[in-house]
């Protein structure tokens, strides 16, 4: 599903990512856990495209993002990666079904899989917000602006699922969460992307998080900047 070859990136001169070589299964369930600082969501944004390596190679479902144009990762990144980020991203002058229905306008294959699954992209998203414990239905109509943080953060990921990509990245996704919503949202990412058979990378410092899940690593013994700076 995802390689990694001889991958280097530096904001400036600064050495952040440094990884020889990284595998991700199909289907695969990848915990990466790593201090603040470490080089986590700049590793994230390298692997959906978002930002590009000074050099090596992160090929995805066979493709090399390397040799992709801007529009290119854009179309590709629309059709195959649902992304949680860190700050969430929504966009405050839609609503939340606005938000949440947002990768649809761009990628008819999750358009489809949404409506196969729901018959509408409503009542998808109203079915994925209810499973991370948002029930109220006239909320979907409001702006992103009016909810709470932790509600903000689970509309974010009801967005990332909407339409089975292949492949999620969750950048620090229940941060904003307290316990009983931080279950709710690792049942239901598990089940849909079990239903759907999608690689799963889930990044986060909470170690307390990583029993959940089959694969686990360390991104400061795999990274070798963060090797040597430990030396």
């Amino acid at each position: 599903m995802i390689n990694i070859n001889n991958l280097r990136f530096a904001w400036q001169k600064e050495p952040i990512i440094s990884i020889d070589a990284l595998s991700i299964e199909q289907g695969q369930h990848l915990f990466i856990e790593g201090p603040s600082g470490s080089g986590k969501s700049t590793l994230l944004n390298l692997l959906g495209g978002v930002i590009t390596p000074q050099s090596g190679d992160v090929e995805i479902l066979g493709q090399s993002l390397n040799q992709m144009s801007s529009s290119q990762k854009d179309s590709f990144r629309a059709n195959h990666i649902g992304f949680i980020f860190q700050q969430f991203n929504l966009i405050p002058y839609l609503s939340v079904l606005e938000n949440i229905t947002l990768p649809c306008t761009f990628s008819p294959d999750r358009k489809q899989k949404a409506l196969s699954h729901s018959g509408s992209l409503q009542k998808e998203a109203i079915r994925l917000l209810s499973a991370l414990g948002i029930n109220d239905t006239k909320l979907i109509q409001r702006s992103v602006n009016e909810l709470s943080v932790g509600q903000q953060q689970r509309v974010a990921a009801a967005r990332a699922m909407l339409g089975s990509p292949d492949i999620i990245i969750a950048d620090e996704p229940t941060s904003a969460l307290d316990n009983d919503h931080r279950q709710a949202f690792i049942k239901i990412l598990f089940e849909e992307c079990e239903k759907e058979n999608i690689t799963l990378i889930f990044v986060s410092h909470d170690a307390t998080l990583k029993h959940h899940f089959s694969h686990h690593m360390n991104l400061q013994e795999l990274n070798q900047v963060s090797n040597k700076e430990a030396l």
